[in-house]
């Protein structure tokens, strides 16, 4: 925070520039946005082509903008463009580094860019009522006027570059991802985390029908199977040829959900009453076990029928093992 504070101390206030300086700061904020733009389309080329090309139309328009401005410097000031940027200006709008991150979905970097557009747009606004200057307050109010555009021919340029059938394609490659990287391995977690815990604490329920040490043995199952489902899934696949996505992204769900779905019937033994907790716990597992067949039918396209009699029936076994060895 001091390091923020004082770096603001030594920059310059937009009162403070010239309108050489503020026409140095509009050409290189263009030529900042259009590179942002070129990025992200070279990170939706492979999976989005038609995304990507919004984005390439949309660097070239920033060009263009920025070629205008440098040919109006050129007129009223010559050759020599001042270096302002920025990061020199205190109160200008700063980028998040979003552009550099690789996991961005093509929904979230629309949503980035027509944000800088509109962050664009409303700094020139705000820079212009504080401007006295006539020429410089007419200069700042073109280039809100100009930002305020891009909005405009980006979309445009989205609905020439992505009509509906393009968009319904992305969509069911976005859909398609999701599945690979989050769904298929936090499913595969939470179907071994809810199933294969269930004998271990309810044979510890009811051979020791101590609630405590029923709910460390789920505890310890729990974490223990998340933490070893969570390490095979990430380190079996890198998601290169099989293009099913980060193995660290998959690792986490799969780990994540294989410890929820064993403490979801574990923390109920937090309840001192055996039968109670026992009764919870159940209810718990009825839950889950229809939760897992939801989950298979819906983005798995399994049969409902199907799903349930597999997930249902084989976890209602598995209780009963549990049950009658606790019990034995």
């Amino acid at each position: 925070m001091l390091t923020q504070f004082f770096s603001g101390a030594r920059r310059r206030s937009l009162s403070s520039l010239s309108e050489q300086e503020v026409l140095a700061l509009a050409i290189s904020s263009e030529e900042d946005d259009a590179r942002i733009y070129l990025a992200y389309a070279d990170q939706l080329r492979t999976a989005y082509p038609h995304s990507a090309k919004v984005f390439e139309d949309m660097a070239e328009v920033e060009n263009t903008h920025k070629n205008m401005l440098i040919d109006m410097h050129r007129r009223r000031f010559g050759e020599r463009i001042p270096l302002l940027r920025r990061e020199h200006v205190r109160g200008f709008l700063e980028r998040k580094p979003d552009w550099l991150q690789k996991s961005l979905t093509p929904d979230a970097i629309r949503r980035e860019a027509e944000l800088m557009e509109q962050q664009a747009y409303h700094f020139y606004v705000e820079a212009a009522k504080q401007t006295s200057d006539a020429g410089t307050r007419a200069l700042l109010h073109d280039l809100a006027l100009a930002e305020q555009g891009h909005e405009d021919i980006a979309r445009m340029l989205d609905e020439r570059h992505r009509p509906e059938d393009v968009r319904t394609e992305e969509g069911e490659t976005a859909r398609r991802q999701f599945v690979l990287t989050y769904v298929q391995p936090g499913l595969a977690g939470l179907m071994d985390g809810s199933v294969s815990t269930l004998a271990p604490i309810f044979a510890a329920a009811f051979a020791t029908q101590d609630t405590w040490q029923t709910f460390l043995v789920g505890l310890s199952a729990s974490v223990g199977a998340g933490i070893s489902m969570g390490f095979t899934e990430a380190a079996h696949d890198d998601g290169k040829i099989s293009g099913r996505g980060s193995p660290i992204k998959r690792g986490l769900a799969c780990g994540i959900m294989t410890a929820l779905g064993g403490l979801g019937h574990a923390l109920p033994y937090l309840i001192p009453d055996f039968w109670t907790a026992t009764i919870v716990a159940g209810i718990v597992v009825f839950f889950e076990l229809w939760a897992i067949a939801f989950i298979q039918n819906r983005y798995m396209e399994t049969p409902f029928l199907r799903a349930a009699f597999q997930v249902v029936v084989g976890g209602s076994l598995v209780l009963a093992a549990g049950i009658l060895i606790g019990s034995g």
